[in-house]
């Protein structure tokens, strides 16, 4: 069985995403009461009774209008009326039957037979008496709701799900969870237009006014057979210029679209210099620990040359330096140069944040860069690293089991961070290092068990099991001297 696809239709502001959040039982459309919020087509899961299938949040349909924006609404809502398996025609109990609800009801008259009637705003019995005024449409009676207060929503799912009665069981052949590519960054700079062109379908609204898109829109899809959601995401301005409405609730879905994302797609455009927003947005996705990629959009308006891309990336570093691990791209969404790359380097990118280091090379390496710089603090105190594990994957996680965690300098972890990313790479993946305390128990036994090598051995490596006791011997090989290793205890 497959999931069907109900849409949502109608004009503006008679509550379509008001009972699309209802539905799937969370904030996921942004509501007001202005007229003319929602612009491109949201998707999302929505379970009843054992059953799934996915519905279809569109903006509101003003039939002949001749502004631009009000256009591209009607051809997205039109596209979800074509790709729908059942379509929920909803107008106003409390207005009544409109001019624009007949225009309306002439494009959807086609595909009557998918056409479920639903009177939303019905908050009360009184207005139940209302809806046969909407038989005029030519559809068969409307289904009385009311949205907002919940009332009626239950027998309305009941009725719906009686229409699709073969849609996907809810819990048949559980798939594991797609991964999650968000797409950030400055309003204008050309998000959803790489949108469209990594899904081949006009998707998301592009226009030239800045602030086109203001919801995050999730976009499933399929590469080399593997599934993916794409996150559009609307630009993100700076907060003194954010007014509180549906500016300030765009910004936070776009915050929380990087929350629940595994990849960060963050687009700069190449004919303007990197602003301090650039950097927040990508401070806030190296802090949240998110795979990274930066892609410089609009390239076919650069005067180029040999050297012009490395300066660009040299510019990145020197602004951004906690993304020198991100790999970069230089692309134009308008001529669809490179545009393939992105999901090439995803690939690469999500095979390294699966990558695992044994843990004998990793404390083979640890113990060389501790013999090349031991940790040391400013009080005298001595610092001992006993050994160092991989603990998860996505972002790699590594744990360094110490006898003083607070005695690790910020400069040594920042060290070993830069050491990790030479050896093992983890090309547009964010590490995690964690340092742990041993209990006081087995930090006595520990001491005592070293301390009789030291004896013994007192101009010797002892670091068998810990990397901190520095002989001031140099490795023959530098850093990671894996060759030649001399066994001093032979």
């Amino acid at each position: 069985m497959r999931k069907y696809i109900v849409s949502i239709v109608g004009r503006p502001n008679v509550g379509k995403s008001t009972l699309f959040n209802r539905l799937c039982r969370k904030r996921m459309a942004i509501v007001d009461f202005e007229a003319g919020i929602t612009r491109d087509r949201k998707y999302e899961d929505v379970e009843w009774n054992g059953k799934l299938f996915k519905l279809v949040d569109t903006g509101g349909i003003i039939y002949d209008s001749n502004e631009t924006m009000d256009k591209m609404i009607q051809h997205q809502a039109i596209l979800a009326i074509d790709e729908s398996d059942l379509i929920i025609f909803m107008v106003d109990a409390q207005t009544g039957t409109t001019d624009l609800d007949k225009a309306i009801a002439k494009i959807l008259f086609p595909h009557r037979d998918k056409v479920m009637l639903v009177a939303n705003k019905a908050d009360s019995e009184k207005f139940e008496w209302e809806v046969y005024d909407f038989l005029q449409l030519g559809f068969n009676d409307a289904f009385p709701i009311s949205a907002s207060h919940g009332r009626n929503t239950g027998n309305f799912l009941d009725e719906l799900l009686s229409l699709m009665p073969d849609t996907q069981d809810a819990y048949a052949d559980e798939q594991p969870s797609p991964t999650r590519i968000a797409v950030v960054g400055k309003p204008n700079v050309g998000k959803s237009s790489i949108v469209n062109l990594l899904l081949g379908d006009e998707k998301q609204i592009v226009t030239e006014i800045p602030g086109t898109t203001r919801d995050s829109i999730d976009t499933p899809f399929r590469y080399h057979g593997k599934e993916y959601v794409l996150i559009d995401t609307a630009g993100l301005r700076r907060k003194t210029k954010v007014t509180y409405g549906v500016e300030y609730f765009s910004s936070m879905r776009t915050i929380d679209a990087v929350d629940r994302c595994d990849i960060v797609v963050l687009v700069l455009t190449a004919d303007e210099e990197l602003s301090t927003q650039d950097i927040k947005i990508a401070s806030y996705a190296s802090r949240r620990m998110k795979e990274i990629m930066v892609v410089y959009n609009k390239w076919d308006l650069v005067d180029k040359n040999t050297g012009t891309t490395m300066e660009f990336t040299k510019e990145l570093h020197y602004q951004m330096p906690f993304l020198q691990f991100a790999p970069v791209m230089f692309l134009s969404a308008k001529t669809s140069q490179r545009i393939h790359r992105i999901m090439e380097t995803v690939l690469v990118i999500e095979e390294e944040s699966q990558k695992r280091i044994p843990t004998g090379e990793l404390n083979r390496f640890m113990e060389h860069v501790v013999e090349h710089r031991p940790p040391t603090h400013p009080s005298g105190k001595h610092v001992r690293i006993y050994y160092l594990t991989q603990a998860a994957v996505k972002p790699p996680t590594f744990i360094f089991f110490c006898n003083t965690p607070a005695l690790i300098t910020e400069n040594y972890r920042r060290f070993i961070h830069n050491q990790i990313r030479e050896m093992f790479k983890f090309e547009g993946v964010s590490i995690k290092l964690i340092f742990k305390g041993r209990k006081k128990d087995e930090d006595d036994e520990a001491n005592k068990n070293q301390d009789g090598k030291l004896k013994k051995n007192d101009a010797k490596r002892t670091r068998n099991r810990s990397f901190g006791a520095h002989d001031g011997t140099k490795s023959r090989t530098g850093v990671y001297g894996f060759k030649n290793k001399v066994d001093d205890e032979d």
